[in-house]
């Protein structure tokens, strides 16, 4: 199954409530994914630009969508950005048939 990298900021008001009301939101996070099937790998906190980031498998990139659409309607987040892992093997297959391609640069004579 795909991995998925997920970015996440909480909205001040999030932060509030936890405060007032400690969770652990990875046990969220778990039953979200397994709900499409998937797997919650990791959930962590971070200083810096995100508050959080997830490491997710899901059966395809639909569920994965499902997931992360469910998660930004709920209003909780500032900020939700997913990213497709790819790995070496697949890396390695797409610079193959990359080379295939014949890509032109724009301007660049035939």
């Amino acid at each position: 199954m795909p991995l998925y990298l997920s970015r996440f900021s909480y909205t001040p008001e999030t932060w509030a409530r936890l405060i007032g009301h400690p969770e652990d939101r990875a046990e969220a996070a778990r039953s979200y994914i397994e709900s499409v099937g998937g797997k919650l790998h990791g959930f962590w906190y971070a200083f810096g630009t995100h508050d959080g980031y997830n490491l997710w498998e899901a059966p395809d990139d639909v569920s994965m969508a499902a997931v992360a659409l469910a998660i930004s309607g709920g209003g909780a987040l500032s900020s939700f950005e997913t990213t497709v892992l790819l790995t070496v093997d697949d890396t390695l297959d797409a610079l193959g048939r990359a080379g295939r391609i014949g890509y032109r640069a724009p301007g660049a004579e035939r």
